[in-house]
């Protein structure tokens, strides 16, 4: 059978989405990369947002009208709203996030107790990470190692769609390390709803689990998605001796008012994020920190989103994400008094993305005329200067250069040379170019 995979939202939701397509091929069934080519469609919902939610029920019409009468819903939306799910075109089966794990041993009638992924286990297929095809082809591997959530932030739909947080064991995380890594992946992302909680239900910590990882696999380039500050201390940060744990942090803030941050549950203050911060650029050299901020949160006064603003300029992220308040229905947030008007919001919006580009700008110029790793996750036509490659630099910054041939999946020097739009670009480094630079 032909299957079309797609997958809305975070990381997590793409680690599960790969995680699929790696059962379903065992299964001896082909992974296509449009709807039109699809005998059966899997769709992973997000619901983080009011704009998620949109996205999410448009990929399910447009999957529809492309032909595919078998499409199964799941993901954080379709939890939260299985009936309204049903009553989108040609969805004939939900799967909540707690099923999740078992959606292709349901989907294919098998028993879960003897589906596993072993590659004892099925003949049909080669064992090897094979990235999924069209749009979501990526050369890193994402890889869950939570799920759940047990903060109260008043904002987060997510943890009523994900329940309480739940950490995979080291043996099984490694084990999907070791798989994405003899399938050819050079960088592996750890993913979760709650990342840096990995190991409070296990008595461990993080920092165990990243140790682990590092002793026991060859892993080039080990990457880790979000973290929440409170669940770091100064000590996390020496973790960073070891060259392959990539130089990029994404540490969430929402808000740079204390007041806003309390409203919020979020446990932590502009004091104790400032002195994380200062930690992790002390201990990392040139590490990227990237961020997220809400914009017009309930009861978020002129003089709050202030401190806002000018805490985001003094932290001098090295980018990040500004979303605009959504109100989510289950939420604390979306029963407060004091909403802020959808057109202050949106305002409020332009003027921190504005803040953070101009910062994340001052960041990228920094590294014109110095060498870094590219992990080339993208290319297109040849043309007079060669394959342009589009990838991303070991603190995370895009990258461009032009190579004699497509490079997918490979690792070069670079020198970059200048810097345009958010892209930085630069010349790929042979051996004897990179022997000349270091002995003139």
């Amino acid at each position: 059978m032909k299957i079309y995979l797609d997958t809305i939202g975070c990381r997590l939701n793409q680690a599960e989405i790969e995680h699929m397509a790696h059962g379903f091929r065992a299964a001896g069934h082909e992974i296509v990369a449009s709807a039109e080519l699809a005998e059966m469609a899997v769709v992973n919902t997000c619901a983080v947002t009011n704009d998620a939610v949109s996205v999410s029920r448009g990929k399910i019409r447009g999957i529809a009208r492309a032909g595919v009468d078998d499409i199964v819903a799941t993901g954080c939306w379709t939890t939260l709203q299985p009936e309204r799910a049903l009553e989108l075109p040609n969805v004939t089966r939900i799967i909540a996030n707690d099923q999740k794990d078992h959606l292709v041993a349901d989907v294919l009638n098998l028993q879960p107790e003897t589906f596993d992924l072993q590659p004892e286990t099925f003949d049909l297929e080669p064992l090897t990470r094979v990235p999924l095809p069209g749009l979501h082809r990526r050369t890193r591997a994402f890889i869950k190692v939570q799920d759940g959530c047990n903060n109260q932030c008043t904002f987060c739909i997510t943890t009523v769609a994900r329940g309480e947080a739940q950490s995979r064991t080291v043996a099984d995380v490694i084990q999907d390390i070791q798989f994405a890594l003899d399938g050819g992946a050079k960088e592996i992302v750890l993913t979760g709803v709650h990342l840096g909680s990995w190991g409070y239900d296990l008595d461990s910590h993080l920092a165990e689990l990243i140790n682990a990882i590092l002793h026991n696999t060859d892993v080039p380039r080990l990457r880790l998605s979000s973290l929440e500050p409170w669940d770091l201390t100064s000590d996390f940060f020496s973790l960073w001796s070891d060259s392959r744990l990539m130089p990029h942090l994404h540490l969430p803030l929402q808000a740079g008012s204390d007041s806003t941050l309390k409203r919020m549950r979020r446990n932590t203050t502009t004091s104790s994020f400032r002195e994380l911060i200062h930690s992790a650029r002390e201990m990392i050299p040139d590490v990227a920190i990237t961020t997220d901020i809400i914009a017009g949160f309930p009861g978020e006064t002129d003089e709050e989103f202030a401190h806002t603003l000018e805490f985001v300029n003094e932290m001098n992220f090295a980018g990040g994400h500004v979303f605009t308040y959504s109100p989510r229905p289950g939420t604390g947030a979306a029963r407060m008094k004091g909403q802020v008007q959808p057109e202050v919001r949106k305002k409020r919006n332009h003027i921190l993305h504005d803040a953070l580009e101009e910062s994340a700008k001052s960041y990228r110029e920094k590294f014109i005329g110095q060498t870094m790793s590219v992990l080339w996750e993208s290319t297109s036509e040849m043309g007079e200067r060669g394959w342009l490659m589009q990838g991303f630099t070991e603190n995370y910054l895009r990258a461009q250069a032009f190579a004699d041939s497509p490079r997918w999946n490979e690792i070069d020097r670079v020198i970059l040379t200048d810097c345009e739009s958010n892209q930085l670009r630069g010349e790929i480094l042979d051996e004897e170019k990179l022997y000349d630079r270091t002995t003139h």
